[in-house]
């Protein structure tokens, strides 16, 4: 095994270990001073606001699949979708869901129906929906783009794998006047989100829903594990600079790439 493989495995223990360690010393009260995030400050309020307005919330959860690097996107779509759906469990109309995977549409109405169940919402009059709209990215497109201009929509919330689709429906939510709040792990479509939505989740934001949503202990363990590993990195990016302006950046990248 080559030090850079050794490496990366030290760095998975590490992260675990701190995972582990700030659950088990969890302090409700100093959870309260995470970092703030805008655009899940934003979710609450559309919620808040749907509640009294009896409009509806949208959440479009991409169109990536599950059994590839587009699944991390997917995932995190599916956990805000179900903190979505606990919150905004009294409005006269609960969310809608759209995707383009079918493997996500399932998940989807499995979340939509276990959350439904476990807050006693199961078998109202009006219960969430979840919708396959479109297996391509033209025909997904123009699926959600007809859910996002409905009347009764007043707030989108787009979180999953997209690709430059994004485009189309960042701009019909803003021309619907509704607030758009956007995330995704896709590079070219975290720009297009960047300029064009309302509340953009930037980089890896879009994973920290669980703990922003949900408070969950291990996802605010998750999110307290990246920051500290975020500063290591920053502070091992400095040290790399000074290195290479004293010349001794080779011996360090030989060390680190294995070679003796």
């Amino acid at each position: 095994m080559t030090v850079t493989g050794f490496t990366g495995i030290v760095i998975i223990f590490l992260f675990l270990g701190s995972m582990f360690f700030f659950t088990l010393t969890r302090d409700q009260e100093k959870e309260k001073n995470l970092r703030q995030i805008p655009a899940f400050r934003r979710i609450k309020e559309v919620i808040g606001l749907t509640v009294e307005e009896g409009s509806q919330l949208h959440v479009s959860l991409g169109r990536g699949g599950f059994t590839s690097l587009q699944s991390a996107s997917a995932l995190a779509g599916l956990s805000i979708l179900q903190e979505i759906i606990k919150a905004s469990s009294v409005c006269d109309y609960p969310p809608v869901a759209t995707t383009g995977n079918a493997t996500i549409s399932f998940l989807a109405q499995d979340i939509i129906q276990g959350t439904s169940k476990a807050i006693s919402t199961e078998g109202h009059e009006r219960s969430s929906v979840g919708e396959l709209v479109g297996l391509t990215p033209f025909s997904y497109a123009v699926g959600t783009l007809t859910t996002i201009r409905e009347n009764r929509v007043s707030a989108n919330i787009l979180a999953g794998w997209y690709g430059n689709e994004i485009t189309w429906l960042t701009t019909a939510g803003e021309r619907q006047n509704s607030p758009t709040i956007a995330g995704t792990a896709q590079l070219p479509a975290q720009a297009i989100m960047y300029a064009s939505a309302s509340e953009p989740l930037i980089g890896e934001e879009i994973f920290a829903a669980g703990a922003y949503l949900g408070k969950k202990p291990m996802h605010v363990s998750s999110v307290k594990t990246q920051d500290i590993f975020r500063w290591i990195l920053v502070v091992l990016m400095i040290l790399g600079i000074v290195l290479k302006y004293l010349g001794m950046h080779d011996i360090f990248q030989s060390i680190l790439m294995g070679v003796s």
